[in-house]
């Protein structure tokens, strides 16, 4: 399986993809307010990007549990900038993480190469045009609810199923806008109106989510739920149970990772394809 963005092209057969965060917000629940200066923004991606991301993920929105949306010029402002630098410097794949079309539309044109859609393109009917329009490839994650009520008592009646019946969903919608399947990655939307118990369902069972046949994108990284397992521990001592959950996701079907720790992340994952693929980088 081939993936394509932007100038590069990834054989997801053989490897697993990195994905470095970068957010750009003075509130989100781990990084919140380190980056907000644009220069100690882009000199962050292009470290993440020595160490061995292969895409670097911009947020100007926090979507932890709790959070109010902000303005879409309040988002753009605080990406586009850092998009245009990073671009400047680097020919690494970026990726806007933004549920607004406007705002994306802008950071394609700044030089970001792929869309992250915490919504899977349901809070905003332009994002499917633009997405092929622009013949970017898209991220499209579940949630249940919204940023703001999606941790108020989640209740599923069966959890892979319902998560597999949102996915799919997406596709018919990005399908029926011209959306190429090739441009297609789906996410389960880890933390995202689920239960410590739920994730742990989701990284236990993953391999489901291989049946449709796209790429799978897993977010894991110093979540509640490691907290919660690892006996209360704070989000900046979480890296470890952050590293399991990867190694396991990327034995049951992840083809990308999105994670803080680069570098550890990446050692990992190498030892995680290693054993799954059963060769040597």
């Amino acid at each position: 399986m081939l993936l394509r963005i932007g100038g590069c092209v990834f054989d997801l057969s053989c490897r697993t993809l990195i994905m470095g965060i970068l957010n750009v917000t003075p509130d989100s629940f781990s990084d919140g307010g380190r980056h907000m200066d644009p220069g100690m923004a882009v000199e962050h991606a292009l470290e993440m990007a020595s160490l061995g991301a292969d895409i670097i993920d911009i947020g100007g929105e926090s979507t932890r549990p709790g959070s109010m949306p902000v303005d879409e010029e309040v988002e753009t402002a605080r990406t586009v900038p850092v998009i245009r630098a990073i671009r400047k410097k680097s020919s690494v794949p970026i990726s806007i993480d933004t549920y607004r079309s406007s705002v994306a539309r802008t950071a394609l044109d700044a030089g970001a190469d792929m869309i992250n859609d915490i919504s899977g393109m349901r809070f905003d009917a332009e994002m499917p045009g633009l997405a092929a329009v622009r013949k970017t490839p898209v991220v499209f994650m579940h949630i249940k609810g919204t940023p703001k009520d999606m941790q108020k008592n989640p209740v599923y009646e069966a959890l892979i199923p319902e998560i597999l019946d949102y996915l799919r969903g997406s596709i018919r919608i990005a399908t029926g806008a011209g959306v190429e399947r090739c441009n297609m990655i789906i996410d389960p939307g880890i933390g995202f109106g689920k239960t410590t118990i739920q994730n742990l369902e989701i990284l236990r069972d993953l391999e489901m989510l291989t049946g449709l046949g796209l790429p799978v994108l897993v977010g894991p990284s110093r979540k509640a739920f490691i907290g919660k397992v690892s006996g209360g521990l704070p989000v900046d001592e979480r890296m470890e149970g952050t590293l399991a959950a990867v190694s396991i996701a990327i034995m049951n079907g992840a083809n990308i990772v999105r994670v803080h720790d680069v570098k550890e992340a990446v050692r990992a994952a190498r030892v995680a394809d290693a054993i799954k693929y059963g060769r040597l980088s």
